[in-house]
């Protein structure tokens, strides 16, 4: 059964995505793990920019553990895209992300459905002793604001 493509309204955090030469498969297309990077990438984006992560030298940090993605419509370099980021469940030490891609060109119906979506899930660890910790109030205040739920959208 086909699944739902999201649409960009459906998440809350942009993050602007370049895709490189090296991104295409031999198939000429970007290959299915690059989205994987994108989805890290803005994951990251997100964590610092909004969030406040130290990523060099704060006491905590977040591992992934678990990701996913199902992808809709082929890409190519040179296309400019957009991660779409929002938060699908919010715990104490885990947080797992939404993630979709959009394409930046074409007509309006094609850069408002995601050419993949999926998940990305975070536990936030000690740097030290890689044990899970709480996540640290900025970053959970950062998280929640991102917070959609089925009510929401």
């Amino acid at each position: 059964m086909p699944v739902a493509r999201p649409r960009r309204a459906d998440y809350r955090y942009p993050v602007a995505i370049t895709t490189r030469w090296m991104d295409n498969d031999v198939y000429g297309h970007v290959n299915n793990v690059t989205y994987y990077s994108y989805f890290d990438s803005a994951a990251n984006h997100f964590l610092i920019r909004a969030g406040g992560l130290d990523i060099h030298g704060g006491d905590v940090i977040g591992l992934v553990v678990e990701s996913a993605c199902q992808y809709h419509a082929p890409i190519a370099y040179p296309t400019p895209l957009t991660a779409m980021v929002r938060v699908d469940r919010l715990g104490g030490r885990a947080v797992t992300y939404g993630i979709a891609i959009f394409v930046d060109e074409g007509d309006a119906d094609a850069r408002d459905q995601a050419v993949a979506h999926g998940h990305f899930v975070h536990v936030f660890v000690d740097r030290a002793t890689r044990r899970p910790v709480a996540i640290p109030p900025r970053l959970r205040d950062a998280l929640a604001g991102i917070v959609v739920t089925p009510s929401s959208g």
